[in-house]
């Protein structure tokens, strides 16, 4: 099957992740600014707020490039990991690198492509706060990653702009004998392995800050998911059980169903369900998640999947490749139309320092479906 690993953006290509985008001031509340008093604004009180880079159009402080290094490091610890301090230096080469790439590509966008933009970050944040489950748990969250509502939804439809005037401005035509010929080429990429599809119940056992719950709301959980996998083997409607008691966020709305192949989800999750006969329900299955109750419904078999059923993602691959390969080129020429200086030598990319894959660093908000990895 062709791996959706690889459609990521064109945005994405080039920034490291919508989250290192910069922030309009005008798009937050200013109480919520004066109440929050992060650390990059306390620096620039005591030492002033040195312009990084400049150029036309172009103008990146000192106060921006920390704001976003801060941020980063938070997005980092939310996932318990963190950014060595060697790397530093260059992360915040790089970082910069992003932020005058963002204000060239910016100042080409029209009112439409802002529009669309804005339509996209809030249909994708309408279906985050689904996704994590209340608005309470959202909240929680994008506290924990250093975030406001208006500065992730500022971000996100900066790299929806972005991404919209990239592809204008490259203008990449992708054929349908192209098409045909990479499906044709990479056989093994189109293999669609053994899967199953299965629903489930999650009781989770962690709160919404990721912590473990104390050991006797832990009893209670379990207790329950004991009571459940006896109504399910009992006849009970398996959906509406999952309707009514499952916290899973990603599955609830949806009969708690999940369809995936090996490799996917979680090696408790995955050897349950993978063991399963059609319409058996499991015994409690223990995760990170918390207790499961799952019900296999299909066994898919391996299959090769048709060239109708990829087209689009192939095209979309294929039209970011090809992106990829103009981009370098298109944003020298508009660093050199708009004379872009940097003014700190520590700050100057080196050649040898090639920005990180966009899909290997935070972007806000990661996916929170119980089961998979």
């Amino acid at each position: 099957m062709l791996n959706r690993k690889l459609k990521i953006s064109a945005a994405a290509a080039v920034f490291v992740g919508a989250s290192l985008a910069l922030t309009s001031a005008a798009t937050q509340d200013p109480a919520t600014n004066a109440a929050s008093a992060k650390p990059a604004n306390r620096m620039t009180e005591l030492f002033g707020d040195a312009v990084l880079a400049k150029g036309k159009g172009v103008e990146v402080k000192r106060s921006a490039l920390d704001e976003e290094v801060i941020r980063l490091k938070a997005q980092y610890a939310a996932r318990g990991q963190s950014i060595p301090p060697e790397h530093t230096p260059m992360l915040e080469s790089q970082l910069l690198d992003r932020l005058i790439q963002l204000q060239l590509l910016s100042a080409k966008a029209t009112d439409a492509d802002r529009a669309a933009a804005k339509e996209m970050a809030a249909k994708k944040f309408a279906d985050a706060k689904t996704q994590v489950g209340s608005e309470e748990a959202m909240d929680m969250r994008l506290k924990a990653e250093n975030m406001t509502r208006d500065e992730l939804l500022s971000k996100w439809t900066e790299a929806a702009t972005v991404d919209a005037v990239l592809k204008r401005e490259l203008n990449v035509k992708v054929s349908d004998e192209e098409i045909k010929k990479y499906y044709s080429d990479n056989p093994a990429r189109f293999e669609q392995p053994e899967m199953v599809k299965a629903s489930h119940i999650l009781l989770g056992t962690r709160d919404a800050t990721n912590k473990d719950l104390p050991d006797d709301k832990k009893a209670e959980k379990r207790k329950l998911a004991e009571d459940l996998v006896k109504r399910a083997r009992a006849g009970e409607d398996f959906a509406k059980l999952v309707k009514q008691y499952s916290e899973d966020p990603g599955s609830k709305d949806k009969g708690g169903e999940y369809t995936f192949p090996r490799g996917q989800m979680v090696p408790e999750f995955e050897t349950a369900a993978f063991s399963l006969q059609t319409n058996q329900v499991s015994d409690i299955v223990t995760t990170q998640y918390g207790y499961h109750v799952i019900k296999l419904l299909e066994k898919l078999p391996a299959k090769k999947m048709e060239l109708a059923a990829v087209t689009s993602d192939v095209k979309d691959f294929l039209t970011l490749q090809a992106m990829q390969k103009q981009i370098p080129d298109y944003m020298k020429k508009l660093k050199a139309d708009a004379n872009v200086e940097i003014l700190d030598e520590k700050l100057k990319l080196k050649e040898t320092e090639a920005p990180p894959a966009a899909a290997s660093l935070p972007t806000g908000l990661p996916p929170v479906d119980a089961g998979k990895k």
